[in-house]
């Protein structure tokens, strides 16, 4: 038979027919054809027939024509029985070809034929595998309904065909094209590929696990979808796949962490909790595989714990607690060394996430501290973390301090009560290593330097040294925190932190004991009881003695190294001073205003000490005020804070406490001795002296006390003489600041000294007066007062002299003169003789101190007493009889100071006018 012949004239016109049935009559009678040639092996022959399909209809340009070829194509496959790979080859691209035709129609019948091919071909189709899936894939979001079917279909036939053959399937050919399908977001295609990799994974002999890493991304994504039906199979086919990890663990865990972190920061909240399902599941099983990711799994599991949803923050704490829960490890083993540094980073990382908005930023204070107590529970493990690594790596914690302090201390300026009691649990652990202690409290300190850390300071600045004290000690805190700002640079910084710390030290429940034992520092220890008798008052007033021995031994070693720092603020000083029950010293404290600059600070600092008075922590000094026999050093010291004080309501407040005194009680003080001298060989070397420093303690290891000195330092030890010289030279720094000399208040101590000049002496026993040349200290670097020699308290004023040519005296803006500097203020310098001028340019001492006397005297203070000094004021020696001290209180003080308790007071001292005051003009 021709060539030609092959198929008959009328079934050539019936392939390209308008009507199917005539088409389908048209394709049998091509099956039986190519029947009857592969029957008797003529291929040639059925490759001829093949191709005249091809060539006139598959790609003709009308539809039926295509159609018909599409049906012709598929019958002369079911005729050839077991078609070859190279009949195959010839058959299935022009099919496939028709699966983009416009003609739904067209689509439909390519299906048909396609589905029909590969039933008859079976394992040989498999070759074109990837062509048809593309093929599928395209056509599964027709439009078309029928197509729909049809796709699906051949979808099912192709999934049994794979399924039956895996041997002839190239899985690592085909991932690929799945991992880049698996971007779409076609419901239907999405659907498709789904249904694709449950099929595959069910195939026993195929293994789909080894190419997870490549698909877990787009099957992540898939969990977000709109669809419900995609994400329960999304879910459904990773959960089979998360079986399979458990039985096998033969995957990359590390690769797909990296992915499985990415979508636990997801806006859904059920890809997110899957995610971190995942991630704490690949920590328990392969937790050395992961070490390298534990600082991203860290950061996203810890960020989670704070999540609205309550399942996330489930799933999430149990993924911390896996990651916690880790043995520690193996020093032989360098694979489960975790990296410290990054993990630390990604912490602190955390724990500044929820830091409130710094000043001066744009962002809402509302909305940042919304955002800091939503965070509250991730910091709150965040903290927990850096326990576990100071357990695990204490070395390498310490190390890479300088990346977690910052966020610790911000932790510890936090909103929230719990997570700044953590903090300070982290903040003391850490102080508590070897070394650490001091470093520590000073990047605490530096946390409160500049107007942001003065704003810190303000708002919850007290709080952290409080609750630091209640961890660490308040000893240890105090005295560390001391000896750093005694080297303070900064003095106005200083002068900030110490005016904090006296606040804390007298009002802090944390610190009570610490006051009980400054209480103790200079107070004189009560008579030894003659018995002891068990359960008696008297056995109380013995155990009250051994507890006042204790502070009594340990109050000036605590006083000694509190007083450098303390001598910034001259209102902490005398508050000190006054909680130490160190009258005297107050008293002198206060005398060295007779020279040094007072200024607005100090009298604002006065006001606030005259307020602290009324606090509890005074109780015991103002019940010391009904015993002016026995606390004769309160009242001179008192009297005296009375007339550094303008007329204020710090001044009427104090005034009417004094004025609360027992008048018998007073009129008892009569036979009073005055008070003792102090060692006039004090001013012998005084002048040569460096300034006192604060005997040296080491840090303590840990945050305990600090350990005790090998023996008790009595307050008789202490150079009282050289820390008031120090307080004086850290005043005259503070001023120089104040009035824009920086450069010379940068001086050390000595260096001002020496450049002012010896200082006036006021202390009690000294021979030197104001005016004259002496200074304030004791034998330097000993700890020790010199050598007694008693000298007459009530010594006249010796002659007036200034020595280095006149440096240390005051000009009359009131500024030191340093040496250098005499040509910057040569205009300023006082030019008559005499006496320096103070405090302005039309007052000169004795004016001032003058004024002062008689503005006192006239503004009825309550300077009335047993002796002339009461009445005469701030050190005035002038004469007068106690009437007219008493007229002149009632004329200007009124009811207040001419009430019947001064009456009292006149007539029982009218006759001791003769009475030979001390040398301030109070008589003790």
């Amino acid at each position: 038979m021709p060539d030609d012949e092959l198929l008959s004239a009328s079934v050539l016109r019936q392939i390209g027919h308008a009507q199917y049935d005539k088409r389908k009559i048209a394709a049998l009678e091509v099956e039986q054809t190519v029947k009857r040639l592969s029957k008797s092996h003529d291929d040639a022959r059925v490759q001829k027939v093949v191709d005249k399909l091809i060539a006139e209809y598959a790609f003709s340009p009308q539809a039926n024509h295509r159609k018909g070829a599409l049906l012709c194509l598929a019958a002369a496959t079911v005729g050839l029985g077991t078609p070859t790979e190279a009949h195959l080859r010839q058959i299935v691209p022009p099919v496939l070809a028709s699966f983009t035709d416009q003609d739904g129609r067209v689509r439909y019948y390519a299906c048909e034929a396609l589905y029909n091919i590969a039933k008859v071909a079976r394992e040989p189709f498999i070759i074109f595998f990837n062509e048809v899936f593309d093929a599928m894939f395209r056509l599964c979001a027709d439009a078309e309904a029928n197509v729909l079917n049809a796709v699906q279909f051949l979808d099912n036939l192709v999934k049994d065909i794979i399924a039956a053959s895996p041997a002839s399937f190239n899985m690592a050919g085909f991932v690929p094209k799945l991992r880049d399908y698996l971007r779409v977001a076609h419901p239907n295609k999405r659907m498709f590929l789904v249904s694709w990799i449950t099929v595959l994974d069910s195939v026993p002999d195929l293994d789909l696990l080894v190419y997870l890493p490549q698909l877990l991304d787009g099957l992540m994504a898939m969990l977000s979808d709109p669809n419900r039906e995609i994400r329960v199979a999304a879910h459904k086919a990773m959960m089979e796949f998360l079986i399979e990890i458990h039985a096998t663990q033969n995957v990359d865990f590390a690769s797909m962490a990296v992915s499985l972190v990415d979508k636990a920061t997801s806006p859904d909240e059920f890809t997110r909790m899957t995610a971190i399902k995942w991630l704490k599941e690949f920590v328990e099983m392969a937790a050395v595989q992961l070490v390298g990711q534990y600082p991203a799994i860290l950061g996203v599991v810890l960020a989670n714990i704070s999540h609205p949803s309550r399942e996330i923050v489930e799933v999430s704490r149990q993924a911390n607690d896996a990651l916690l829960n880790l043995a520690p490890a193996d020093p032989n083993q360098e694979s489960l060394q975790l990296d410290t540094g990054a993990i630390l980073a990604t912490i602190s990382a955390e724990l500044l996430r929820g830091t409130l908005t710094p000043a001066g930023s744009d962002a809402d204070p509302q909305v940042a501290v919304a955002m800091a107590v939503q965070t509250e529970p991730s910091r709150l493990e965040a903290l927990r973390w850096v326990h576990f690594l100071l357990d695990r790596a204490q070395t390498k914690v310490l190390v890479q301090l300088p990346t977690i302090l910052p966020a610790l201390l911000d932790a510890l300026l936090a909103h929230s009560e719990t997570v700044v009691e953590a903090a300070l649990g982290v903040f003391a652990a850490i102080a508590s290593c070897p070394g650490q202690f001091r470093p520590v409290l000073g990047e605490l300190l530096g946390r409160f330097r500049g107007d942001t850390g003065a704003l810190l300071l303000q708002r919850g600045g007290a709080l952290v040294i409080r609750r630091l004290c209640g961890f660490m000690g308040a000893e240890a805190v105090f005295t560390e925190l001391a000896g750093t700002l005694h080297e303070e640079p900064d003095l106005t910084f200083a002068a900030t932190m110490v005016q904090a710390l006296n606040l804390i030290l007298l009002t802090s429940p944390e610190v009570r004991g610490l006051r009980e034992k400054l209480r103790g520092a200079a107070a004189p220890l009560p008579a030894q009881p003659s018995t002891r008798v068990a359960a008696t008052p008297e056995a109380c007033v013995v155990s009250g003695r051994e507890l006042q021995q204790k502070q009594h031994q340990q109050g000036p070693a605590l006083f000694a190294a509190l007083y450098p720092c303390w001598a910034h603020s001259s209102g902490a000083l005398l508050s000190l001073c006054l909680l130490a029950q160190a009258y005297d010293h107050a008293y002198e404290v206060i005398q060295c205003y007779r020279w040094l600059p007072m200024g607005t600070e100090v009298l604002v600092q006065m006001d606030r000490l005259v307020q602290l008075l009324d606090t509890p922590t005074f109780t015991f000094l103002r019940l010391q005020l009904l015993q002016p026999r026995q606390h004769a050093a309160l009242l001179r010291a008192l009297y005296a804070l009375l007339q550094l004080l303008p007329q204020s309501n710090a001044f009427r407040l104090l005034s009417m406490r004094l004025q609360a005194m027992p008048w018998h009680a007073l009129m008892q003080m009569d036979g009073l001795e005055p008070f003792p001298p102090l060692a006039a060989a004090a001013d012998a070397h005084a002048a040569s002296a460096p300034c006192w420093e604060p005997p040296h303690k080491p840090t303590p290891p840990t945050g305990a006390a600090p350990e005790e000195q090998s023996g008790p330092v009595c307050w008789e030890d202490l150079d009282l003489p050289a820390m008031l010289r120090c307080f004086c030279a850290k005043q005259q720094r503070h001023y120089l600041v104040e009035v824009g000399l920086e450069e010379q208040a940068a001086l050390t101590e000595d260096s001002i000294h020496a450049a002012l000049g010896p200082f006036p002496s006021v202390y009690p026993g000294s021979s030197h007066t104001l005016e004259q040349a002496g200074a304030l200290t004791g034998d330097a670097g000993t700890g020790l007062p010199p050598a007694a020699a008693p000298t007459n308290r009530g010594s006249s004023t010796q002659a007036s002299t200034v020595s280095d040519g006149g440096e240390g005296v005051l000009d009359n803006a009131g500024r030191s003169w340093l040496s250098g500097t005499e040509q910057q203020l040569q205009q300023q310098q006082q030019q008559q003789q005499g006496p320096p001028a103070f405090g302005g340019d039309s007052f000169s001492s004795e004016a001032f101190w003058a004024s002062g006397h008689s503005t006192v005297t006239e503004a009825g203070a309550p300077l009335g007493g047993t002796s002339e000094g009461l009445a005469q004021g701030n050190g005035s020696s002038t004469g007068g009889t106690q009437e007219e001290g008493a007229h002149a209180e009632k004329t200007a003080g009124g009811a207040e100071a001419g009430g019947p308790e001064t009456g009292m007071r006149v007539a029982q001292t009218k006759d001791r006018d003769s009475a030979a005051p001390g040398d301030d003009g109070f008589a003790a």
